[in-house]
């Protein structure tokens, strides 16, 4: 059993692929010193010889990247690294067993270092090790294996372009790496594929056709389980299984509570391969695509028309439901492989999203007229991210002005309507002037950044990120601020993020005053399901007592309330 940290949930079994397949030294042990010796030096010197031509390739590219491959020769040069090694040999271990032996060393170093770039440098030692391990003994990444029918990717770390070739084939991925905000994270969301990220050795321990099971709620793996594992396990993919065909009787019905209050619940998507999902979880629209992802799994800025061609297919596949279009949400977590990176203390609170839209409004024009283009005349709902204050939503809302006016002069079909928004993921903008309150189209509360500003834990810190409840009083209190300020102007709002999928929170949010819930089309079914069943007024008393009572977080009352009903 390997722990590990849940980045996307779900439960699924299946067998073991490789992304990178590991070498196995089947030689430890060599009768030859001398032999070895020269083994050992022809293929360091091969490996020489591929790093310099790979200097060679970006002598006229990015300034940074040379900086990393110097690095990366000096380690392949490295007279110390050598010397080790040569040292092993004449011990009587074969060539392969001495680079073995050493990358186990610098592995073991590697994981007692802090600090970030020592740990990046042993990292490339890492790979030179690999590198040089595949030149003895002859094993490439290609080996010859079969996909299986029920891939389970397993690897040290993966981009979105390479994980979006594996597409929906996956039942579930493990990475020894990654974050809960990574690229891989975002991806394994928008294709509903469990994830489990942080599994320490699973690249070491595993083999390609190994039995495994991936347990994402839980951030657990069962790498070769036993028969009593297995037996639990599968007994868990059959209830989620038996949960979800019983939501399939309510899909078509309306969210109503006991007392008659009705919570619209809407989808999350980002690639075409959701939208079919807009039918079959009984969503009533997309209440955020995330239009980034176009972005991040290409090498090179995309086109406007391959832009127009994918909002257009989405549009269509909406079939005339709302789908809200959030523009370019990039930084932080999300940098694109084309862009200068910025070399910013804290990501997450610097040059992103919104930010970058507005210091490059060519990027921001390109996409608004995409997105007017694909609309072709028909209803179009165009949302900004990361608003930290009024001003940044009209100066945006000012380049949708102007990019409607350029369009009319080209003679391209207007949107029918238009709707614009903000989202809140700042503090600082649910004490905006209530100005800015009467004038947005609509508001969707971010709650993943909203609660990780608010408690000032980062969210993909393990240390922190689960240290502070959703149902604590004061972020309820926040919630219903921003309720009270949007009912007063009568703006639309909604909230969007992994606590509008998770039906205790869900509910708790409908009871504060959200009507309408923006998640994954797995989680609307569970959902629809207990909202179905509770009488929200009363709810809203138990959290008001609990809030009364001194209470840090409401979720023990609340589950007391749920449990009696």
């Amino acid at each position: 059993m390997l722990p590990g940290t849940a980045a996307q949930e779900g439960a699924a079994e299946g067998h073991v692929w490789l992304h990178e397949p590991r070498v196995v030294v089947t030689n430890p042990i060599a009768d030859d010193p001398e032999r070895e010796l020269v083994r050992l030096k022809e293929a360091v010197e091969q490996l020489r010889v591929g790093v310099d031509k790979m200097l060679e390739i970006s002598q006229n590219g990015d300034k940074e990247q040379l900086q990393v491959l110097e690095a990366y020769r000096m380690f392949a040069n490295s007279k110390g690294w050598m010397r080790r090694m040569e040292e092993d040999i004449s011990r009587g271990l074969s060539a392969e067993a001495a680079v073995e032996k050493e990358q186990s060393q610098a592995r073991s170093r590697m994981s007692q270092v802090q600090d970030t770039y020592l740990r990046e440098r042993l990292s490339d030692l890492d790979d030179l090790s690999n590198r040089l391990l595949r030149i003895l003994t002859g094993q490439g990444a290609e080996t010859g294996a079969e996909l299986p029918d029920d891939p389970i990717l397993v690897a040290r770390n993966i981009g979105p372009a390479e994980l979006l070739e594996y597409g929906r084939n996956l039942k579930g991925i493990v990475l020894e790496e990654g974050s809960v905000g990574s690229h891989a994270a975002i991806v394994a969301r928008a294709l509903a594929i469990p994830l489990v990220v942080n599994t320490n050795r699973i690249t070491n321990e595993a083999l390609n056709g190994d039995h495994i099971m991936v347990d994402g709620e839980q951030g657990v793996v069962h790498l070769r389980p036993d028969d009593s594992v297995v037996s639990a396990f599968r007994d868990k993919i059959a209830m989620l299984a038996q949960a979800q065909e019983r939501y399939v009787s309510i899909r078509d019905k309306p969210a109503v509570t006991r007392d008659g209050q009705k919570v619209n619940l809407v989808m999350n998507a980002g690639l075409m391969a959701d939208l079919p999902s807009l039918e079959s979880s009984g969503a009533e629209g997309v209440g955020l695509f995330r239009t980034e992802l176009q972005f991040l799994v290409r090498n090179q800025m995309p086109r406007r028309s391959e832009l127009v061609a994918l909002y257009k297919r989405v549009l269509d596949a909406a079939q005339e439901k709302r789908v809200v279009f959030r523009t370019l949400d990039i930084g932080s977590d999300k940098v694109l492989p084309y862009m200068k990176p910025n070399d910013e203390p804290n990501p997450a609170l610097g040059w992103r999203a919104i930010r970058v839209g507005l210091d490059k409004p060519g990027i921001m024009r390109m996409q608004l007229q995409a997105l007017m283009r694909a609309a072709n005349g028909r209803p179009l709902t165009v949302m900004f991210p990361f608003v930290a204050q009024a001003e940044e939503y009209r100066a945006a809302r000012d380049e949708v002005t102007k990019t409607l006016e350029r369009e009319r002069i080209l003679g391209h079909a207007l949107p029918e309507s238009l709707e614009i928004g903000a989202m809140l993921e700042t503090p600082s903008l649910a004490f905006a002037p209530q100005k800015f309150f009467d004038e947005v189209g609509f508001i969707s509360i971010g709650g993943n950044d909203l609660k990780q500003f608010f408690f000032a834990a980062d969210r993909e810190n393990e240390r922190v990120r689960k240290r502070y409840d959703s149902l604590n009083v004061s972020f309820l209190s926040l919630i219903e601020q921003i309720v009270e300020r949007c009912a007063t102007s009568k703006t639309p709002l909604s909230f969007c993020g992994e606590d509008a999928g998770r039906p205790i929170e869900a509910v708790c949010l409908a009871a504060m005053g959200v009507r309408t819930l923006s998640m994954r089309p797995a989680s609307i079914g569970p959902v629809k399901s207990l909202l179905m069943r509770v009488n929200l007024e009363d709810l809203r008393r138990v959290i008001y007592e609990s809030r009364h009572r001194g209470d840090q977080s409401v979720r023990e009352a609340v589950m007391r309330y749920l449990r009696e009903i």
